[in-house]
This record gives C-alpha cells, structure tokens and sequence, in this order.
C-alpha cells in the first residue's frame, strides 16, 4: 500500500520558516548554530509578543537536501524570504508534557469576537493580527554551493516576494560536503541594509532504526548515523493523527550524536488522544547561521529532513476500501 504523500514527497520543499519583524537597519554578522528553522510547535501558548525585539529572526535562507524517493534522484534547494512582520499563526500549540529533549503538544485554534476577517489573523483569544508582507532585500548571492554545472556563487532569483533557485539551474544531492562554508550575501534594497550571514554544511541525514512501533507504556528508540563534524541538531516530530486533524505531536530538539529514546508516559499520552491513517515520524538534521538585522535576525538554515513511517498495533491505514480486506477506509484513512 502506498502512502497518499508519496508522489508530491520527492518536490516537496520543507515550508520556509515562518519570518518575523521588520528587515531594516545596519547588520552585524555573526555565525553559529541556533537550530532550525522548523515551525513545529511554534506559537506555543506561554509565548509573548516578540516582533521586532533584538534577537528575532526577520529573515531566513533554507538550504535543504532533498533525499532520493521511490526511484527519484535527490537535489539540494535553495530559498529565502524576509517580512514587514511576524507572519501571524491561526493555530497555538499548548505544551501538555515534557520528558527528557522531547514535549507534547497539542493544538488549540484561538477565538475572536468580532472575527479578524480577510485582514488578519487571529492569533491569541480576542487579539487578531495583519498578514505578513514580503520585502525585497536586492540581488541575493548564494556561495558554497555548488550547481550540477560546478558554477559558484550565482544568484537566486525574485518570484512573488521569495527568493528561489532559478529554474536554469540543479543542484547536487549534496551540493556541498561536510563542514563547507555556506554563505548568503544580500545587496539591500528599499531600506534594507546590506547582510551577510554563514553556517557549514552537513550530510545527508541517514535513519538506523529498524522498530519503528509506537505503543501504549513502550519507549520508541530513534537511531540515526551521527554527524561526523560538531554544530548540527536533529529535531523530531511525531504526528500520529495528522490525515484525521491532528490532535498532538511529540517534538524534540536534541544533540546530533545517533540516538533519543522517547519517553513511554509521553507516547501513551499522544496515543490516549488519538489515531489516524498512515502515522509518520520526521526527523531532521539541521544547523544555522544568523547575523544581526535592524530590530532582529537573518538565519541561513541548512537541513536535511526524513520522513518514515510508524506502525501503531491495530492500526490498518487505507487509501479505499480494497485496502480493508472487505472492511470500510473512513475520512480518516483507517479501516473500521
């Protein structure tokens, strides 16, 4: 049976992160490994208005690898966009639990009266936000990175407010080695200074674990080949309810050093909120550059992401009901 995601996985580009405040001002470079750009579990609940405090990020490049799949050749992408402001989120992710590098969350869809309308956003109960708008930050220079052609740096290109890799060119799987510097140079435009941000590069990540079971009072071992050069993390997400309206996740940020165990209490809780078709585990390897923008930040992501899935006892997953050895495949894509 084949997962409904399959065929749009090997061109699907992990989202651009979700950017914050105003890009302006004069920057400051700087290097170092703040993780990814990730907005997994974002706008958690606890959370406080942070548009355009120091530290903020304003602006992010991606460079992901995308792995071969079901015979397609893997590629290396390119992208980046900046923002007036935060891009407002409609959904809160409230922190349930905690157990070692990992934590449950679950949603909540927050509610205004009178609505934001097609203005805004409603991100908090009774406080609704404007969309975000996309700023221009001039020719952008990509270094450190090759093209199938060998060609370094080049350029990427302007398409409706986010920078992408033009359609001329490819680019390797990987399209760097190990501990190469990447480097992101920005020529300002329309009061945006001029930046420079940096991070190294990674390898692909490579997944070792064979169980992939997630059951009641039973940790799950995730194992994976360990970064050869130091800086790197890998995050986790465990989305189990997803093609049904998710209704948790366990995500985990931790140490790229081959192995996490997540906790029993904290997969029995995620069961305990339910299941649909076809679970899915994440895991992505990532490091980041950021350099000082005005109010906030510009971060250079470079990732590696893997999607696998997850056997969950009793669980048949469906695309149609011939999937179901004469049962029915419900909305949510398991068998009755």
């Amino acid at each position: 049976m084949q997962h409904p995601d399959t065929l749009l996985r090997a061109s699907r580009l992990v989202s651009i992160t979700a950017l914050l405040a105003a890009c302006g001002g004069d920057p400051a470079p700087s290097d170092g490994a703040v993780g990814d750009a990730s907005n997994d579990g974002g706008g958690l609940s606890d959370g406080g208005d942070s548009g355009g405090a120091p530290g903020t990020v304003v602006g992010s490049f991606q460079v992901q690898l995308i792995a071969p799949n079901r015979g397609t050749q893997g590629f290396t992408s390119v992208s980046g966009r900046c923002q007036d402001r935060p891009t407002p989120s409609a959904l809160l992710w409230d922190q349930r639990a905690t157990a070692g590098d990992c934590r449950l969350l679950v949603p909540r869809v927050p509610f205004c009266s009178p609505s934001c309308g097609s203005s805004g956003v409603c991100v908090m109960d009774g406080r609704c936000e404007p969309h975000a708008v996309a700023r221009p930050v001039g020719a952008v220079r990509v270094t450190g990175v090759r093209t199938s052609a060998g060609m370094a740096p080049w350029e990427l290109t302007l398409v409706s407010g986010s920078y992408q890799t033009p359609g001329a060119l490819t680019l390797p799987y990987p399209a760097f080695a190990e501990g190469d510097t990447l480097r992101i140079d920005a020529a300002g435009a329309g009061g945006v200074a001029p930046f420079s941000v940096e991070t190294r590069g990674i390898v692909p990540l490579a997944l070792t674990s064979t169980d992939l079971r997630v059951e009641m009072n039973r940790a799950l071992d995730l194992t994976w080949t360990a970064a050869g050069v130091a800086g790197s993390r890998v995050k986790v997400k465990l989305d189990i309810s997803h093609h049904g309206g998710t209704r948790g996740m366990i995500t985990c940020d931790t140490d790229d050093d081959g192995a996490l165990t997540l906790a029993p209490e904290l997969l029995t809780q995620l069961l305990a909120l339910g299941v649909a078709g076809f679970p899915t585990v994440v895991v992505t390897r990532s490091r980041a550059g950021t350099t000082t923008v005005g109010a906030g930040s510009v971060e250079l992501v470079v990732s590696s992401e893997l999607e696998t899935e997850v056997t969950i006892p009793g669980l048949r997953s469906c695309t149609s009901d011939a999937d179901c050895m004469g049962g029915t495949c419900r909305p949510d894509l398991t068998c009755t």
